[in-house]
């Protein structure tokens, strides 16, 4: 059923604006109004939600290790997995977020002959992500091209690495079908695994599939239905100049460039209040920011009361002669 629904959900979503274009005439709120509503939903949420989660107190010292901590000079520290200072705990953000470190080390456990708990390695969803996160950067970077006037010189560079093998006309983007063999692979997993299917929940189905379907709309608006791109670059120059086209240049693209930009504002909409923000909240992750200092450093919770201590001279200069008496060590005669 979580699937149905998201499934469902994604149909109308592509439906809406189809209907709203081609029958209703509605290109200047599809194609105007609700991109900027959807960058200014995308940037408030992000920043409240990143302001709400700094706000949350960390009183200690939480990071999760599994190297050799900071001790004995003559024995050696891992410094990427258990740093204990400012730069190597930044080197290790900076392997988790670049390389996804964690995720390349990540295990499955299964039940085999005997039966035995056997552990495998899972490096081909290391690579999925991989793959699936850096292509979507590629694809997103490619389409700066449509706000500026000439187009960047790093986009082109950007697009000639991208367009490398030269198959196919137009050339087909690597990235193109990286981002969509990703992210299909990562959404049969959620099917084919019976583990991962149990603990999927609609929020994990709703945006491989919202993110599937920009894709896909993209790559079927380049290579099979085509669109009037000087159009689109009308477009997009006029929303980044804050200048938008009128209604007559608008009526001049296909419904289906309309489809894709509606997914693409969904799921700018849909970005802030979602699992997606791990984007900003891994930056914001205790068990990944703070260093392991804690033999060299003593941390104290800042909201501890006052509490009145009975120190040890203290009791025993209370109960000196009864400890005594009891035939109990003291340590002032």
């Amino acid at each position: 059923m979580k699937l149905v629904l998201s499934v469902l959900a994604i149909i109308v979503l592509a439906l809406v604006p189809w209907v709203g274009v081609s029958t209703m005439g509605l290109h200047t709120v599809f194609g105007v109004v609700l991109p900027y509503l959807a960058i200014a939903i995308f940037l408030v949420g992000f920043v409240w939600r990143i302001l709400d989660w700094a706000r949350s107190p960390v009183p200690f010292r939480i990071p999760t290790t599994c190297g050799q901590q900071k001790s004995h000079s003559w024995i050696k520290q891992d410094k990427v997995e258990n740093p204990h200072s400012f730069w190597s705990t930044v080197g290790r953000m900076l392997l988790e977020v670049l390389f996804f470190r964690s995720l390349f080390r990540n295990t499955k456990a299964g039940i085999k002959d005997g039966p035995r708990l056997v552990y495998d390695s899972s490096k081909w969803l290391w690579a999925l992500g991989m793959a699936f996160h850096y292509s979507f950067l590629v694809v997103f970077l490619r389409h700066f091209k449509y706000f500026a006037e000439p187009t960047p010189d790093w986009v082109l560079g950007l697009q000639w690495v991208d367009n490398f093998f030269q198959v196919g006309l137009p050339v087909i983007y690597l990235t193109d079908v990286l981002l969509i063999g990703a992210v299909s692979l990562l959404f049969i997993r959620r099917l084919w695994s019976p583990q991962v299917r149990y603990i999927s929940l609609a929020s994990d189905y709703f945006p491989l599939l919202l993110i599937l379907g920009v894709a896909v709309s993209g790559v079927w608006m380049r290579y099979f239905a085509k669109t009037d791109i000087l159009a689109v670059k009308q477009l997009g120059t006029g929303l980044i100049s804050f200048s938008p086209v009128g209604a007559d240049v608008l009526s001049g693209i296909g419904a289906v460039f309309f489809i894709h930009l509606f997914l693409v504002c969904c799921l700018f909409i849909y970005f802030p209040f979602s699992k997606l923000m791990h984007l900003g909240g891994v930056f914001l992750s205790p068990t990944r920011n703070l260093a392991n200092n804690s033999r060299m450093k003593r941390h104290i919770n800042p909201w501890n009361p006052e509490v009145k201590v009975h120190t040890y001279d203290e009791y025993e200069e209370e109960f000196r002669d009864v400890m005594k008496a009891a035939g109990l060590p003291v340590e002032k005669e």
